[in-house]
């Protein structure tokens, strides 16, 4: 056993007194304030209150009771009152209590009044520059970070785009060095950044700003970041692919983005793998993306059902059926603004391959017969073949006249429609062949005319013109 001397020399002390009852009083006395806030909102404010002016200096349970109090405030539409208790509640953060219990109550707060933020646009505003210059006071740079990035997203749900773009800068300056590249050691701060940067670009459709940000994107290296930050970069990278008709790359990826969502629990894969399912149709891939074992367990979920249906009727090039799915999934297939922007692509993919199969065994075939196959328009069939002739998928040409396809002689069906296509282009861009198409067809009439006088013996007094 040591003796009293030695425990004096490890810096013990000895203590004949008791814990102070005023510790307990004022724990006492927060609990009670706290059982009063959903029956005596203003007991409990008074209350509250009490518990902040017990402690002699500024410590856990005052903080505690302040961050009630602003809680409180907001909930009865206080807003002035509630600002003045979160100021004095900041002025704890620099070391009345710790850095990860501050950090955790003022998430607390700022999600708690974030949930109405669009209601109150001055209230907002006020809320987080408080916030954020207490922050920079307390000099903690992972807290103004993190509440910087809420800011953006909020102002990004509200469509504040102008707003937005200022914070973005702010924040890139954050990550980068004194010579103005970026600091290799932040960058996981620098991914978030970006995947925030990235869902406003593909949100105002600025696919040039999309492309250079998701590349920068890809570019980090030296980040281990969150499964749900790069599957947000994915997605967008996915959706700028799918602007630019490259469905290869955007089934690519899409099935990173629903990877990464996946690992991150987040509800965001479902969409993806639907936004998969839809590029690989358009990339006409006759691989199923749910025969992965990634995709496979999702195969059967509710949400996905009339993704896997779809897949089968179009590898199946069952176009009623494929139609019918559209028409009775129109919530979770339709719905979707994204989907629906290419399902007339689909549908041209579908009854492209439908029409490749059933002309197959024919050399001469009838296009209302094609029309009646497919269920659509005989101008849209004809329209179909046009292209198809062109992107020398069929060889052969339309006789009109005559309602028929032939196929075989591709050189006359070539040379027709490259030629038609051809004067097409011209007459809507040059306004210079349009005058010469005219004087042209002017020559031809003079010629005519002339013929005609000479066939019938009119003289040239008579005025044909």
């Amino acid at each position: 056993m040591a003796s009293d001397a030695d425990m004096e020399d490890y810096g013990f002390e000895y203590s004949d007194e008791e814990p102070e009852e005023q510790d307990v009083d004022i724990e006492n006395q927060y609990y009670n304030s706290k059982g009063l806030v959903e029956t005596d909102p203003e007991g409990a404010l008074a209350g509250f209150a009490e518990v902040v002016s017990m402690e002699p200096e500024k410590a856990e349970w005052g903080f505690k009771a302040l961050k009630q109090t602003v809680k409180l405030y907001y909930r009865l539409g206080k807003y002035k009152e509630m600002m003045d208790a979160y100021r004095e509640m900041l002025t704890y953060i620099k070391s009345a209590v710790t850095r990860n219990y501050s950090e955790k109550c003022i998430n607390n707060i700022m999600d708690f009044v974030s949930g109405s933020a669009s209601q109150n646009f001055g209230l907002l505003q006020e809320f987080y520059q408080t916030t954020l210059k207490a922050l920079e006071e307390a000099k903690n740079e992972r807290l103004w970070f993190k509440t910087n990035l809420k800011l953006c997203k909020i102002w990004f749900d509200m469509g504040e785009y102008g707003r937005m773009s200022k914070i973005l800068k702010e924040l890139h300056k954050s990550c980068q060095k004194e010579d103005g590249t970026d600091d290799q050691k932040k960058g996981s701060q620098l991914l978030e950044v970006y995947a925030i940067e990235i869902q406003m670009y593909t949100e105002t459709k600025n696919n040039k700003k999309l492309k250079q940000l998701y590349q920068k994107a890809l570019a980090v290296k030296s980040a281990i970041p969150h499964p749900r930050i790069m599957g947000i970069i994915r997605e967008c990278g996915g959706k700028m692919h799918m602007a630019e008709r490259q469905w290869a790359e955007a089934a690519t990826d899409f099935f990173e983005a629903f990877k990464n969502y996946d690992e991150a629990g987040n509800q965001r894969r479902i969409q993806c793998l639907k936004y998969l399912v839809l590029a690989n149709m358009l990339m006409e891939s006759e691989v199923n993306p749910f025969d992965g074992q990634e995709a496979k367990p999702y195969k059967n979920d509710p949400e996905i059902l009339a993704m896997t249906n779809l897949i089968a009727a179009y590898q199946r090039n069952e176009i009623i059926e494929f139609e019918k799915i559209l028409k009775s999934n129109r919530r979770t297939i339709m719905d979707d603004p994204f989907i629906r922007n290419y399902i007339e692509d689909l549908l041209k993919n579908v009854r492209t391959q439908v029409l490749l199969k059933l002309i197959k065994p024919y050399t001469r075939i009838r296009i209302p017969f094609i029309s009646k196959e497919l269920n659509v328009p005989e101008k849209d069939v004809e329209q179909l073949l046009v292209s198809l002739i062109l992107d020398n998928r069929i060889y052969g040409h339309i006789d009109q006249v005559n309602r028929l396809l032939e196929r075989g002689n591709r050189s006359k069906g070539m040379k027709k429609y490259t030629a038609i296509d051809k004067w097409n282009t011209q007459l809507r861009y040059s306004p210079s062949s349009l005058r010469l198409l005219i004087y042209a067809l002017h020559s031809y009439l003079r010629i005519l005319i002339l013929s005609l006088r000479q066939l019938y013996g009119v003289g040239n007094d008579m005025n044909l013109a």
